[in-house]
């Protein structure tokens, strides 16, 4: 599927019309105590009533988690992982992957537990091996001559490169009669019918960065790449569809994700009608996960930069400092926010803004 990067005046004014322009907090937000401790990665979650979901990552593990914080593990994924989750009714669905941390991986789909029992709802892997939507996306230099790329260490790789087969199923959230996937692995927007069919919604914009003599010294690019512009693959990693229907994306920037290249995280608006893509907002430091609030505030979490955001005029702006925020949650007039990823003892709390 060819990437689609016009941002249309429609789209424009969707996104316009769904972000206020301004912060009006009637008392500064406050970070709760947390609703439970002791979570091996819980990158991602969803709220339902009083009950959060946590995909525990690094476990493999759906967690259920209730309002007096007693836990129940509702599905296991040995050796692998389980990450975003979401609700239909009495059914949740996750994403799971199992395979090496980079590359192709050995499965990536969109599983359900539904009474007890879990099945395979899609094969994202499939669908990305038959696919590839990203497939005639180039990555990599812009305009490096012969003589440059003789000069790349080996372990920078080709120069330029198409988009390969790769998934990594992460966000996922209801639609009418569908599910969104945001596939890091893919560099896309995916829908899946309640049949399980899937079809590609959109595909997100390379990422370039004009390398400078800095940057060059810090990923290993020989001096010849200064002032070249590198194209990072997207990585989405979370998706929300707004009461408009349109869809709200985070992405990493692609290759170092950590603040050694700066804040380049971003989110994006995803017109799921024709798959047209507008930016809505960048320098994000990890922008992992998204949230939309009252009146259409879109707060983020910045595992990187250590805090929860919201996009106030198209910048982001601090709500709360926390250590290591990943999944992110709007729900019962608060922010629910998972933190301490990397360490020994996840968090899931709330915040009041």
């Amino acid at each position: 599927m060819r990437t689609s990067t016009r941002t249309v005046a429609a789209a424009l004014a969707l996104v316009a019309i769904a972000i206020p322009t301004t912060v009006h907090a009637d008392s500064p937000p406050t970070l709760s105590e947390p609703i439970a401790e002791g979570l091996a990665g819980p990158l991602q979650l969803t709220v339902q009533g009083d009950t959060v979901y946590v995909g525990q990552a690094f476990a493999g593990l759906l967690t259920k988690i209730d309002k007096n914080g007693a836990t129940e593990n509702l599905a296991v994924n040995p050796g692998g992982e389980i990450a975003g989750s979401a609700l239909d009714g009495q059914t949740v669905v996750y994403t799971t992957r199992n395979g090496p941390p980079t590359g192709r991986p050995d499965s990536s789909t969109l599983s359900r537990v539904r009474r007890g029992t879990t099945s395979v709802v899609a094969d994202l892997l499939a669908y990305e091996v038959e696919n590839n939507p990203d497939g005639g996306v180039e990555y990599g230099f812009d305009g490096i001559s012969d003589e440059c790329a003789a000069q790349l260490p080996p372990e920078v790789g080709p120069p330029t490169y198409t988009g390969l087969v790769d998934s990594h199923a992460y966000g996922v959230a209801e639609g009418a009669h569908k599910w969104y996937i945001a596939d890091a692995g893919g560099n896309d927007i995916l829908a899946v019918s309640s049949k399980g069919v899937v079809s590609t919604v959109a595909v997100l914009p390379p990422q370039p960065l004009v390398i400078t003599a800095e940057t060059a010294a810090t990923v290993g690019f020989p001096e010849c790449t200064v002032g070249l512009t590198y194209n990072f693959e997207a990585v989405p990693t979370d998706v929300e569809v707004s009461n408009s229907g349109i869809l709200y994306v985070t992405t990493l920037p692609g290759g170092p994700e950590d603040p050694s290249l700066g804040a380049r995280g971003s989110v994006y608006a995803v017109d799921p009608s024709n798959g047209e893509v507008a930016l809505v907002a960048g320098g994000f430091l990890g922008a992992t996960n998204l949230a939309i609030g009252k009146r259409g505030a879109i707060y983020v979490a910045e595992l990187f930069g250590g805090r929860v955001s919201q996009i106030v005029d198209g910048v982001p702006q601090t709500v709360v400092e926390l250590p290591q925020p990943a999944g992110l949650e709007w729900a019962n007039g608060k922010l629910y926010v998972s933190y301490d990823v990397f360490g020994p003892s996840g968090k899931v709390a709330t915040i009041s803004v």
